[in-house]
Formats: structure tokens, sequence, C-alpha cells
């Protein structure tokens, strides 16, 4: 999915301005000439650090300026398919809650809730479980224009920017492709050490280079998984989100589904940049495309002491283990006409093997003490 910009990268000298092969011509952003700014008077900038400016740079970040979700933005989550998404992640979190308890106290949280859309499903379908739609919704967005969208969506919602000022109290949490937007490093493997991927500047252009080669403990254990020219990738706020999330479960209560594209263990080039629902150059208008890149569930599993964390799941046999089908049939006997070609259609999107099905999975997070998540194994 990723543009494979990583194999085609040259060896660059200290400045990293290198030209990599078939980087074209950019258009000229505000942000693109803060970028090179920087570049010139610091040096060259990680995968990492340009994904963080693209996306939430204050004034000229993708989420905070641009209409990006549904049909008329950049790109189509599983939300804006079909409210069926929403209503079975509902149903998922609101079974686990009631298996713990029905506790009063408990909050429902969303992690990079988008337009508030997969939440106003979850809410529209919360009364099916008798009080779960009593608890409060909490929301972790630090785009101000998002918040605005989801206080709209989700009246009383109450917002964070970090997720360390959430209440300590049980949650039931959801996360649909926020993993894949947090920033990542990437690195090169040479015969036994890495060259870490940076992007620089040269000749008023933005290109990616590498770095000299140099031992990462945190990489030492993919020598024994990857050859020389391999590209492999890491999350570094990954971890402690994980971590933070899966403390406050085992001491509090609760469950977290993360649902993502992506797989066990992080090996290639996935770094990819979207645009009007199309694939462009990653370096092409900074801030202007939504940068993401694959979520690495293996690094996701070995996080998440305390708690357990389930088996990693296909999306669509995680929908379809909760119903998702006999949701669709209910739903398609009020429709005729292009309206049920299109409830069809979403079904499909969601649970094909070819479309959303595979390529998306879902892994649960719970207390020892507890039962993960329905649809889910441990």
């Amino acid at each position: 999915m990723g543009a494979d910009h990583g194999a085609n990268a040259v060896t660059a000298d200290a400045d990293c301005g290198a030209l990599a092969d078939g980087q074209g011509a950019q258009d000229v952003t505000a942000l693109c000439d803060i970028l090179r700014e920087r570049i010139a008077a610091d040096g060259p900038i990680t995968v990492a650090d340009y994904m963080a400016d693209c996306l939430m740079h204050p004034e000229h970040g993708y989420y905070t300026h641009q209409e990006v979700f549904g049909r008329q933005g950049d790109f189509v989550t599983a939300p804006e398919i079909s409210q069926m998404f929403g209503e079975m992640i509902g149903l998922a979190l609101g079974s686990a809650w009631k298996a713990q308890g029905s506790s009063k106290n408990a909050i429902v949280v969303e992690l990079g809730p988008g337009k508030g859309t997969l939440m106003s499903d979850l809410c529209r379908i919360a009364p099916a479980i008798s009080g779960f739609d009593q608890l409060p919704v909490h929301m972790l967005e630090s785009a101000p224009k998002l918040r605005d969208i989801q206080a709209e969506a989700i009246p009383g919602v109450i917002h964070h920017r970090d997720i360390s000022t959430l209440p300590q109290v049980p949650l039931f949490l959801i996360a649909n492709e926020f993993f894949d937007a947090l920033p990542i490093r990437q690195f090169c493997r040479t015969t036994a050490a890495w060259e870490e991927i940076l992007i620089g500047a040269r000749g008023g252009a933005l290109n990616f280079g590498r770095a000299a080669p140099q031992l990462f403990d945190f990489l030492t254990h993919r020598l024994d998984d990857t050859q020389p020219g391999d590209i492999v990738e890491c999350c570094p706020a990954l971890t402690p989100i994980i971590v933070e999330i899966s403390e406050r479960i085992s001491v509090h209560g609760g469950a977290a589904l993360i649902v993502d594209y992506g797989d066990w263990r992080s090996q290639g080039d996935t770094l990819q940049a979207i645009g009007d629902h199309k694939m462009v150059n990653p370096l092409t208008a900074p801030g202007m495309t939504d940068l993401t890149a694959h979520t690495d569930f293996e690094a996701i599993f070995n996080s998440a002491a305390p708690a357990i964390a389930s088996r990693l799941t296909t999306q669509g046999v995680f929908l379809e283990r909760l119903g998702i089908t006999q949701r669709a049939q209910a739903l398609a006997q009020k429709l005729t006409g292009t309206a049920l070609d299109t409830h069809i259609a979403a079904h499909r999107r969601l649970t094909h093997p070819d479309e959303m099905g595979n390529l998306f999975k879902v892994m649960g997070l719970a207390a020892t003490t507890q039962e993960l998540p329905p649809g889910l194994e441990v």
C-alpha cells in the first residue's frame, strides 16, 4: 500500500541531500517552505518528524485545516461506509461492559474519532444494552476543527489531548484507524546495522536519503528476520499509549478494541500518502495529503502487559462473529433500488476478504481476570 520510496532512496551524505529516484515535482505549500527552512538550519529530519508536522502542524497540518473524512474528503473510513460498523463496535463494548458488572462509573472512549460518525452509531445502538447509553463519552482529539465537529455530533462529549488525563475509572475504548496515523521512523538494513531514512532538501525539493549506518538496540531482534536492503518501521508513540491503556484496564477494569490496517510485524515500506482518494508521493504537498503507515500489531501485543491481548483477527471475521450479516439483512428489508444496492455494497466492503475484510485487523485488550470483548479469542 505504501509509496515505494524506500527501495529507491539512495545512500545520502551527511546532509541527506541525495535525491531519491522518482521524486518528481512538488507542490510548494506553506508547510513545505517551513520544512525546507528547518532542514537548512538543523539538518535532515526523521520520517516521524515529517509526519508529525504534515498531520498536526498548528497552522498548516492536514488534520488542523482540511476536510479529510468522508466522500468529500480524501479518504473514507469504515464508519462512513455504513452505520453497521459503529453499531457492531457498540454491541461488542457494551457486552463487555455488561459482562464486567455494568459499572455506572465507567466511560466510553474513542481515540482519533474523526467526525464522530462511529461514536454516533455506537450511541444509537447503546440503548440495546440497558444502561450502556448512560455512560459519558470521552474522545482523544487534538485538532480544534475536529473537536468542534465532534461536539456537534456527540453533545456532552468530553475532549482530551492526552490519554493520561482520562478519569481513573473503567474504560471501554475503541481506536479505529488511530495508530496508522501515528508518526513512524523507518530504517534500511545494511549487513549488520541500520541506516535511518531521513528527509532532506536539495535544489528546492524535499527528498529521501539515508543516515550513516549504526546499531539500534530496539532493532537487534530484527536482524534475525530481515536481509540487507529490507526496510522496517517503528512507531515511537505506540508503546506508551498501549501501556497506559493496559495499566488502566488492569487496575480499574474495562476493555479496548483496536481496529486498523496492518499485520503482525512491520516489514517493508508502508508509508503512504492519500489526496483526493488517490495515492500520491508522500513528499508531494506537505500538509495537504494524509500520511499513514501500517500498524504493527505485534508491537501492540508485546506492550499489552499487564492486560491480555487477543489473537489478531481480521475485520471481516470479527464483524461476522458479532452478527453484521443479520443486522444487514434486517436493515435491507426497508430498502429498495439504489439504496439497497449501496447497502449491499457497504456490507461487502466491510467484510469481504478482497475488500477491507482481510486488510483491516482487530485486536482486543482486557484485564487478565476478565473475558475479552465478543468476537475475539485469546
